[in-house]
């Protein structure tokens, strides 16, 4: 039996700090806080190995809210991935599920209770943050033309999300430039009417570290999503975590506006996605991403948005 000190040293001193955050209120209804979840992880880490008969092949890494250990199972390299639990990461045993390998890790089993996913192992140190952004842009277009199939039911919808944001927005302290704030409501309740609005699985946080290269020899894809905050929405609103990420690649004024462009339409081209479309969805989901960057006083995330706001305008 796997004893919780025997594994304690395989979590990461500075994730179970950086979990103090995260209080009961952020997560799951009835859900322990952070620094209750990371009291217990070890412990829950020690029965998982032991019920899944894993062995561990060393310490983890750690995105905000998650612990992927590399495990062994009867000569198989897999991952284990211990969830911290919060509304965003409810749904990912059900659409990693859905898709079943196809553009996104495949998952071997899950434990929705525990928080515990066993992923095929993939190459945590190759991502697209590591290639040629046009050409990353390229793939992650690829990817979502696999992902960007018919919704299962049970997912968040994208239109409920929408409105639910563009509420928080307008009642907050001048997060927007007051035209900016109008054009983000008139879109919302222009897009949240489409009848395709909802009908799409989408991944909501396709970045470029969300894109893991498989194993050589593995027999997969080169490149494989990970991490969905997945909703049903439209594969519009997907594009906007590329302009978030390897923002100093942009450069600024006109090259700004020119790069902001091309990278959705590399996307929207490799992806099918309407062009149009993704710009408008894209524009408010930037907004939104203005709206929390204010409510965390972040000054600086707030004007790169709105110059981002900019670029996609007209």
């Amino acid at each position: 039996m796997t004893r919780p000190g025997d594994v304690a040293p395989l979590v990461p001193e500075q994730f179970t700090a950086a979990l103090q955050r995260f209080s009961a209120q952020d997560g799951t209804v009835g859900g322990p806080s952070g620094s209750d979840w990371a009291a217990r992880l070890p412990r829950l880490l020690a029965e998982v190995l032991d019920d899944w008969r894993l062995e561990p092949l060393g310490v983890g890494a750690t995105g905000h809210t998650s612990l992927v250990v590399p495990v062994d199972r009867d000569g198989e390299r897999l991952a284990l991935k211990l969830v911290w639990p919060h509304l965003e990461a409810r749904d990912e045993p059900l659409v990693l599920r859905h898709w079943e390998g196809r553009g996104a890790v495949r998952l071997v089993a899950a434990d929705p209770g525990r928080g515990a996913l066993l992923l095929e192992a993939l190459d945590a140190d190759r991502d697209l943050g590591h290639i040629e952004v046009d050409t990353a842009c390229q793939v992650v277009g690829e990817l979502l033309r696999e992902l960007n199939v018919p919704a299962p039911h049970g997912l968040a919808t994208l239109s409920s999300f929408a409105r639910d944001q563009l509420a928080r927005l307008q009642g907050s302290d001048g997060a927007l430039p007051r035209r900016m704030l109008e054009r983000t409501t008139g879109l919302v309740r222009e897009l949240s009417c489409d009848p395709l609005c909802d009908a799409t699985l989408i991944h909501t946080d396709l970045h470029y570290g969300n894109v893991l290269a498989s194993l050589p020899g593995s027999g997969r894809p080169d490149w494989l999503a990970i991490d969905p905050h997945a909703m049903a929405g439209h594969p519009g609103f997907e594009l906007q975590p590329l302009l978030r990420n390897r923002v100093e690649e942009l450069g600024t004024g006109s090259t700004f506006r020119y790069l902001v462009r091309r990278r959705l339409e590399i996307c929207c081209e490799a992806a099918g996605i309407d062009e149009d479309e993704a710009l408008a969805w894209t524009f408010v989901h930037t907004a939104f991403q203005a709206g929390w960057a204010a409510a965390d006083g972040d000054r600086d995330a707030v004007s790169f948005n709105v110059a981002l706001l900019k670029a996609l305008d007209g």
